[in-house]
């Protein structure tokens, strides 16, 4: 133990009165300065103190004072300016005048600035803010001055601004209505709000909906087999138009949220992360050239007009057969736009990000978009079907002597002897027959088509989907009809691609769960053609194997300094200490600061050691310090006792004391460094079981040594550090022991001596 004489008493740096800042003195400015005060906002209430330079409106300069000596006299300057007479201007002369501060009204402009820039999203209040925390898009300040700039102070600086334009040029009552509803209106809204992201979602899902909507209007129309004829099922008709109109108002709402929804600049994403436009005609400009007409044409309620005006008004009840042609033309031509616009809003792509985040969220949607896919198949089918069963009823017909064309609509003619006649036709009735039609891969709908229960229909027709797609059509043939061989072509490579997009999405969402466990066989595999490439014995092949086993099991098979990386400094430390918190339970640290133990956590490495390994061997370099987190170790002196080790013990702590002795510093505060060839050990250090720790190697205790020496060379510090190591202990025990041992040697020797003298 060092001596109190040779602390290491560095003498600390003087505190000098230079280091102090010094009052700064200036001459006065021999020109007046008059700064032009902006009427937008007033100012603080921080104010500059001049000195009195003389009335503005002097009609004579006054005279010049001769300044001589050096300028940088350390004496209280003299004015530029003489000082008129007190009782020419009326006021004392001593008093001072109070101006604004050219720092407050430089910040003042600054804020007006950005007013000005961001005026439209600040007056939308919570929807002009970004609530995104990853947002990289809008400025970073914009928040933090958004939240400072009160609402009241917003309102009044457009009051000021925009009230001639909105009220002393209103003319007419039009612009004083628009002014007036433009109040009720939202205003520009952040594409980053709570609010545009929430309602983002909800539209997504309603897209959905609206998607699942339309090929039920083919379900509308079923075939009377005792009457040969096809009608339409008008009370359904009326439930699906509902649920339409609401999906169209829901498209309709968003629309008008396009045009108050700013959008980031195509052309400012070419350098940095591109800027937020926020002016209403950029936006509805913007709007107009990109997407407005094919929204506007998937928001048009065609299939309303048709069910509800044009069928019953031009076609009547009956019309049943016209109108799944033009059901089937409206439908099918409205659609196609729609799944092009609405299929990314599924998918979660938008300018602003994902919608669905999370895994599972996609796990569904994938499921939804499969059971789409399987939808429209099978309502498809289903009408293609009813087309071929009309087909054979026309041909039927062509093939009778009797007037029936009318009569395959149902309520033309119920009462006259053609329909009575059509109703027992030989050739019309077997359309309804196996063989009696060449209907192909739409067989089973024939009879479908009949079902009155509009249940039956759908889900029979939705079996159909789901199995053709997952099947690739392989167990239909169809006919020679060249609509329906394309058909059947379309629903293979619908198949296609749905195993190629959404199964394969699934599959690697399912493959995720089980990605590490796929890491650790082909980490095996590698590690094995390794060790068969250097051929290594079986002996040291099996303790390979053990130690991967133990090593991926320890760490997950995640290398954490990696993780570290791209982290914040603040987070690593806050993590540090939370994994390394056994620092606290080691007896050598318990009287450490915290910027001692940060330090050492920052150069721990983990380490895993199998059973029976060999961490330190007698005669051997100490190169480490060992933290034992999980396990047993025994500690073998030369005299063979063993000291056990477990969880929070420190293996190789003598190494702390050996590199505090290898530097000293002088009284001048330099550093010598004394040579050393290294710390021998001098017992075994082996593994009784499987053990996880973290080590600090020689160069890193080195770095933490010389960064700490003032503290850990206090004779306190390094006797708690003596008394509260193992090895130390068992040292101290052994010197104890051998100094025991001396002087029973030594006093049995002089009883002897006095024995022998005594006779």
């Amino acid at each position: 133990m060092a001596s109190p004489k040779e602390n290491d008493d560095v003498p600390m740096l003087p505190i000098s009165d230079t280091s102090r800042t010094r009052p700064f003195t200036s001459r006065s400015r021999s020109v007046s300065l008059s700064n032009t005060c902006s009427t937008i906002d007033g100012f603080d209430s921080s104010t500059v103190v001049l000195g009195y330079t003389g009335p503005l409106r002097a009609q004579r300069r006054p005279p010049l004072v001769q300044m001589s000596g050096p300028l940088s006299s350390t004496r209280t300057p003299e004015p530029l300016f003489l000082l008129p007479p007190p009782d020419s201007v009326g006021i004392s002369s001593s008093q001072p005048e109070r101006y604004p501060s050219f720092a407050t009204l430089e910040h003042k402009n600054s804020d007006d600035e950005f007013v000005l820039k961001h005026a439209n999203l600040l007056r939308s209040g919570q929807l002009g803010m970004c609530n995104d925390p990853y947002c990289t898009t809008c400025p970073s300040y914009y928040n933090r001055k958004a939240a400072q700039i009160p609402s009241s102070r917003v309102s009044a600086f457009f009051d000021s601004k925009f009230h001639n334009a909105l009220y002393d040029d209103a003319k007419g009552w039009a612009r004083r209505f628009a002014t007036t509803a433009n109040r009720y209106l939202p205003g520009i809204m952040n594409p980053h709000s709570k609010f545009v992201q929430s309602w983002t979602k909800f539209f997504a899902l309603s897209c959905l909906l609206a998607i699942f909507i339309d090929p039920l209007f083919f379900f509308l129309i079923l075939v009377k087999q005792n009457d040969k004829c096809i009608v339409i099922d008008w009370p359904m008709a009326k439930a699906f138009v509902a649920v339409r109109s609401v999906t169209d108002i829901l498209f309709s709402v968003n629309i008008l949220l396009q045009f108050r929804l700013a959008y980031v600049a195509p052309e400012s994403t070419v350098v940095g992360a591109g800027q937020l436009v926020a002016h209403p005609r950029k936006i509805a400009r913007h709007y107009f050239r990109g997407k407005f007409l094919l929204d506007l044409f998937i928001v048009m309620p065609l299939p309303q007009i048709l069910i509800l005006w044009i069928i019953p008004a031009h076609l009547g009840a009956s019309g049943a057969n016209y109108a799944k042609n033009l059901l089937r033309a409206a439908v099918l031509f409205q659609y196609i736009p729609k799944l092009y616009r609405l299929l990314p809003l599924l998918a979660g792509q938008t300018p602003t990000g994902f919608i669905f985040e999370s895994a599972w969220a996609n796990f569904v949607i994938n499921l939804l978009t499969f059971m789409l896919a399987g939808h429209v198949v099978g309502s498809c089918w289903y009408l293609f079907g009813l087309q071929r069963v009309n087909q054979c009823l026309r041909d039927a017909c062509g093939y009778s002597d009797h007037e029936c064309r009318n009569l395959i609509d149902c309520g033309r003619g119920d009462s006259s002897e053609a329909f009575a006649a059509w109703k027992g036709d030989a050739s019309a009735s077997a359309c309804f027959q196996e063989g009696g039609f060449p209907y192909g891969i739409y067989m089973k709908a024939v009879n479908l088509t009949s079902h009155t229960s509009l249940f039956t229909r759908y889900s029979y027709s939705l079996f159909w989907g789901f199995q053709q797609i997952s099947t690739l059509a392989g167990n239909q043939v169809p006919s020679y009809f060249l609509g329906e061989v394309f058909f059947t072509m379309g629903i293979i490579g619908l198949g296609l691609l749905l195993f190629a997009l959404l199964i394969g999405n699934m599959q690697n969402f399912l493959q995720a769960l089980g990605r590490r466990n796929l890491e650790m066989t082909l980490r095996r595999r590698d590690v094995e053609q390794w060790m068969s490439h250097r051929r290594l014995p079986e002996g040291i092949r099996k303790r390979v194997r053990e130690a991967e086993r133990f090593n991926w099991a320890a760490t997950r098979g995640v290398n954490e300094e990696l993780l570290f990386e791209n982290m914040p400094d603040d987070l690593q430390r806050d993590i540090r200490r939370h994994l390394f918190i056994f620092l606290k339970k080691v007896r050598i640290f318990s009287l450490m600061d915290e910027s001692i133990l940060d330090a050492i956590r920052e150069r721990l490495k983990q380490r895993t050691y199998i059973s029976s390994s060999t961490v330190l061997h007698r005669g051997g370099l100490v190169e480490k310090m060992v933290f034992i987190v999980r396990g047993e170790m025994e500690s073998i002196g030369e005299d063979g006792s063993v000291l056990p080790l477990s969880e929070g013990d420190v293996c190789g702590e003598e190494l702390l004391t050996w590199c505090l002795e290898r530097s000293s510093v002088n009284p001048d505060g330099t550093r010598i460094r004394i040579p050393s060839k290294g710390l021998l050990s001098y017992r075994n250090v082996r593994c009784v079981t499987n053990v996880e720790a973290f080590s600090l190697s020689v160069a890193d205790l080195e770095d933490v040594t010389s960064l700490f020496s003032r503290f850990l060379r206090n004779p306190r510090v390094q006797g708690a550090i003596r008394y509260e190591s193992p090895y130390w202990r068992l040292r101290a025990a052994r010197q104890i022991q051998v100094a025991w041992r001396y002087r029973r040697r030594r006093l049995q020797r002089l009883y002897t001596a006095q024995s022998s003298y005594s006779l």
